[in-house]
């Protein structure tokens, strides 16, 4: 994927969704042009438009495109912070922001109040029971897709995996998978037609399939507090530290936080994976002939390309200089992992798919700092399976079409990709 420079920098717009609807080579040719011309480029912020719900637009935000510069607001959230946001560029009202997104909109001491129980949880007992679950339905979701297949790589195989992983570790009954796979595709969508009629109004949409998910959760909560069981769920809800515990809208929001942001990361990783793999060969061929041997750098490399996450915000708390501009207190800052991922400054070569690429310094689960994403290793673990399994079982599984972007500026998802066995 090599970056198309079509758009002066004067004329690039990060906040149009027809930036977004570009090929990707285009839109890397776009912050390949900011990177080198303006870094730390300001931008409107966007309308919401066809909602019957008005939110005032705001002051605007800064885009920060460089590896170092995403790298330094990530280490330092004591000014960089995350409480008024992380996953909209609006502000929002609290309560929707606390709603929607947990622990990774919030700042210290909350957020390491919440790392530290959800952290507990995930005791090695039931990290290895986790573990052992990938294994099995890996091979389920495999198996299913030969049987009754529908010939789309996500729907059969990227979607459903990482969802069925996430439902099963937190003991939410198969009737309700199909449900949190639809309110998961809405909540990410941005209004993508093709998950949102048209007519629909978007906010409601949204706000619809969260309390769907979070009344999922919040039944299964209130159960799990008089019988538990050897699920994260009981483990979560039982959990106490230093007598803290969570609340039950704390355990629903980190569930939509996992069927959205858990989910949507494995699942898009993996549908790159075998896309990029099907157009390099060579390097698929490599990672076949000794599996084990690549594994840890295929999967690093897969989640670079891949950038499933393509932002989260932050706002300043105090005036702050960075990289010589001079950003002030309530600044907003758009820290685009898709970009830092293909600076030239910090990767060799870094439009190559390069699966034994080491260094790897990759920002796909986010730079470092107390946000680096919670479910990193179970993310790796999942993407290290699937492509295992694939290997062995179906060799020769290629995608035979091009694959459908998804009309969004926060998920670099693919929509259908078209394979066979």
């Amino acid at each position: 994927m090599q970056p198309d420079s079509v758009l002066a920098a004067a004329d690039i717009n990060l906040s149009d969704i027809e930036f977004w609807r570009r090929p990707w080579g285009e839109r890397e040719g776009a912050f390949q042009t900011l990177r080198q011309e303006n870094p730390i480029a300001f931008f409107d912020e966007p309308l919401l438009e066809g909602s019957s719900i008005e939110f005032p637009q705001g002051p605007g935000y800064y885009a920060l495109t460089r590896h170092a510069d995403v790298a330094t607001a990530s280490r330092h959230p004591e000014i960089f912070t995350s409480g008024q946001g992380a996953v909209s560029i609006q502000d929002m009202p609290t309560e929707m922001v606390e709603y929607f997104s947990g622990m990774i909109s919030t700042d210290n001491p909350k957020h390491a109040r919440l790392r530290r129980i959800v952290s507990n949880a995930f005791n090695p007992r039931n990290v290895k029971a986790i573990e052992d679950s990938i294994d099995r339905i890996a091979v389920e979701v495999l198996e299913r897709a030969r049987r009754e297949g529908s010939g789309d790589f996500v729907d059969d195989i990227a979607a459903p995996f990482p969802l069925q992983i996430i439902c099963d570790m937190m003991g939410v009954p198969p009737s309700e998978y199909d449900t949190a796979l639809r309110c998961s595709n809405v909540i990410l969508s941005m209004g993508d037609p093709d998950i949102i009629p048209e007519g629909t109004d978007p906010v409601l949409a949204f706000l619809e399939a969260g309390s769907t998910l979070t009344g999922i959760m919040e039944e299964l909560g209130k159960y799990r507090a008089e019988n538990p069981i050897d699920d994260i769920t009981s483990a979560l809800i039982n959990a106490e530290i230093e007598d803290e515990k969570l609340s039950q809208q704390e355990l629903a929001s980190f569930f939509v936080l996992l069927v959205t942001a858990g989910n949507e990361t494995t699942r898009t990783a993996i549908a790159h994976g075998l896309n990029a793999l099907t157009q390099h060969p060579d390097q698929l061929s490599t990672w076949q002939a000794d599996y084990e041997t690549h594994a840890k750098t295929a999967v690093d490399e897969i989640v670079r390309w891949a950038s499933p996450v393509i932002w989260m915000r932050r706002t300043l708390s105090q005036d702050y200089v960075l990289s010589g501009k001079e950003l002030k207190s309530g600044d907003k800052v758009l820290l685009f992992y898709n970009s830092a991922n293909r600076d030239e400054a910090a990767f060799t070569d870094p439009y190559r798919f390069d699966v034994t690429r080491t260094p790897n310094d990759h920002y796909g689960f986010g730079a470092p700092g107390p946000h680096f994403c919670l479910g990193a290793h179970l993310a790796r673990r999942e993407i290290t399976v699937m492509f295992r399994e694939l290997f062995r079982r179906y060799p020769s599984l290629r995608a035979t079409g091009p694959a459908v972007q998804l009309q969004s500026s926060f998920v670099n998802g693919i929509k259908k990709l078209p394979y066979e066995f």
